[in-house]
């Protein structure tokens, strides 16, 4: 029953910390658009996923997927304009550590998506 509590626990941590990981990407993406003039802007998918894993602690970064797409209206279709729409959807492959659990993956996901303002 002890190992059941842990693992539910690391299992919800997981799911917390990906599902945070998509909306901090998309954050990240949202106020980098086009009109952005910060070194880096606009945001690229390399850079959104390059962050996305600087903000997940606690996990294998190498195993999440981040996958970011620009959409909104025609004028927007593959920009990163203001008034567009960026989603990232972050997954993560998560094992149970404990032999009573079965070992097969259960992959954890999340998405986010949000307006550009800049």
């Amino acid at each position: 029953m002890v190992f059941g509590i842990i693992e539910c626990g690391r299992a919800l941590y997981t799911y917390h910390l990906v599902t945070n990981a998509a909306r901090l990407g998309t954050r990240y993406a949202i106020v980098r658009g086009s009109a952005c003039r910060l070194p880096g802007c606009p945001a690229t998918s390399d850079q959104i996923q390059a962050y996305v894993r600087s903000v997940s602690p606690g996990i294998d970064q190498n195993a999440l997927t981040v996958t970011a797409t620009w959409s909104g209206s025609t004028l927007c279709s593959g920009t990163q304009g203001a008034g567009c729409l960026v989603t990232v959807q972050v997954q993560y492959p998560f094992q149970f550590l404990t032999p009573y659990f079965p070992t097969a993956t259960w992959n954890i996901a999340s998405t986010s998506q949000m307006v550009i303002s800049q």
